[in-house]
């Protein structure tokens, strides 16, 4: 006999001791990079505990509450990440104070406290969607509305006075003194729209034309979603510049495509799209070129557009298999650690021990997603969960393939590692429809109603109706 499966009360439990383990390491790593640059216990290591323990706290509680029966492994592996971020950028914090020192100049603003705000706002927005959110299914209704307002959230960037032009990107917007990605939130939007809408055109698109050496290709009437979803995506790389959201709309809609469909071809086309529109941007546009060709060479011109390749390479390689340790490297030489090169740091201090960690918990929380997929009774519910959990996978892949020269580099940031409100806040509010789903999907299924009982409430419903 198998062990039955274990209640709500004993998920939730072994998720807040996980969640106690992953505020110890943030602590314990806290305190190594301030003993490591200054010597001493960082004054703030009880209040940093305290302050992180008490969000994370705060989520397992309103997981507790509002979805009882969701997985118990996601919410300690997203606390375990969003904790470790913050301490590497408190460490590279540090090391930014130590060279204004040294040079001479203003000392910059620290941003791990400001981390640590939206590490909050991104919690309490995790609250309100499973407050708002009780049933996944009801997102369904709003299929279109989702579509409409994920198109004008991508693309209030390429407006001319609200949009920003950050690093050579055109990814931002000013909103009084802030500047906000609006593309995080147009993300879980379009996740929304696609799997409401492959669940109504599911059958349409599964039709078959022509069979071609045993693979069946679709009609040629229905490429049409395929090839509005490519010509979005290309409409953000040319207006926008934007390498990485361009590929991963692009991506998780083909992805979703083929899941619903369950047709390889689907796969094909998408593939032959996606190398004939990246060849296509590297003839016609030179920030595509000069970026795959310092892919190809970043020691071509170590000193211009390859130095920041070069120097996270060079990181990665001084950390070696254990790494430097948290405080000990030189993080900082690498231009925008805290964002797109995040990852540099941790291969350099933490060594590829450490990258390899990170990269676990990331395929563990995708993992989770699609065991979630395959228990959700709905198809809405396993489209969702397929795309939130092949969104977070592409956005590593892509930034992690970019930072280690597998491909070329985006701009993409690492969810909950790197610095960035918009990415942290919108990626707690992906995880909380992942746990939505998950919910749903590990909640036991009402008990049948037996045959008399049954014959009964019929009867009872007849006699009803002759009375009237």
């Amino acid at each position: 006999m198998t062990a039955p499966a274990p209640g709500p009360a004993t998920r939730r439990n072994t998720e807040l001791l996980l969640i106690v383990f992953a505020v110890a390491v943030a602590v314990l790593a806290y305190a190594a990079v301030g003993l490591a640059q200054d010597g001493r216990l960082p004054s703030g290591t009880l209040g940093y505990g305290l302050g992180l323990g008490g969000l994370f706290l705060t989520a397992h509680l309103a997981v507790r509450r509002l979805a009882p029966y969701a997985d118990p492994l996601i919410v300690p592996c997203v606390a375990l990440l969003n904790g470790l971020g913050l301490v590497l950028i408190r460490r590279l914090d540090y090391d930014a104070i130590e060279r204004a020192r040294a040079r001479g100049r203003a000392l910059p603003r620290a941003d791990a406290p400001l981390q640590l705000i939206w590490t909050a706002v991104g919690i309490v927005l995790f609250i309100a969607v499973l407050w708002v959110v009780r049933e996944h299914t009801r997102l369904a209704r709003y299929t279109y509305t989702c579509a409409a307002v994920g198109l004008v959230f991508l693309m209030l960037p390429a407006l001319p006075v609200l949009g920003q032009t950050i690093n050579g990107a055109r990814l931002w917007i000013r909103v009084g003194p802030m500047t906000v990605q609006p593309s995080e939130v147009a993300k879980l939007l379009l996740i929304i729209f696609f799997a409401g809408y492959l669940v109504s055109k599911r059958d349409v698109l599964s039709l078959a034309s022509r069979r071609v050496l045993g693979i069946d290709f679709p009609r040629a009437r229905d490429l049409g979603p395929v090839l509005l979803a490519w010509a979005a995506s290309l409409a953000v790389l040319v207006r926008e510049k934007d390498l990485g959201s361009s590929l991963l709309f692009f991506g998780i809609f083909v992805v979703m495509l083929y899941v619903a469909t369950e047709r390889t071809s689907w796969l094909l086309i998408g593939l032959g799209l996606f190398l004939g529109g990246a060849f296509a941007a590297y003839a016609l546009f030179g920030h595509v070129r000069q970026r795959v060709d310092t892919w190809l060479d970043p020691f071509a011109d170590a000193g211009g557009d390859g130095y920041q390749l070069v120097q996270g390479l060079f990181g990665f390689g001084s950390g070696g298999l254990t790494g430097t340790g948290l405080g000990e490297g030189s993080p900082g030489t690498v231009p925008f650690a805290k964002t797109d090169f995040i990852l540099a740091t941790v291969g350099e201090e933490l060594g590829l021990f450490g990258v390899m960690a990170v990269l676990m918990l990331f395929a563990l929380i995708v993992e989770r997603g699609l065991r979630t997929a395959l228990a959700c009774r709905d198809s809405f519910g396993k489209l969702l969960a397929v795309g939130l959990s092949f969104a977070l996978a592409l956005q590593v892949f892509v930034i992690v393939g970019g930072v280690t020269r597998l491909i070329p580099l985006t701009g993409v940031t690492l969810p909950w590692l790197s610095y960035g409100g918009s990415s942290i806040v919108a990626n707690w509010a992906l995880v909380a429809l992942l746990l939505r789903v998950s919910d749903a999907a590990r909640r036991p299924a009402p008990a049948p109603i037996a045959p008399e009982a049954a014959r009964a409430v019929v009867e009872e419903a007849r006699t009803t109706v002759v009375r009237r």
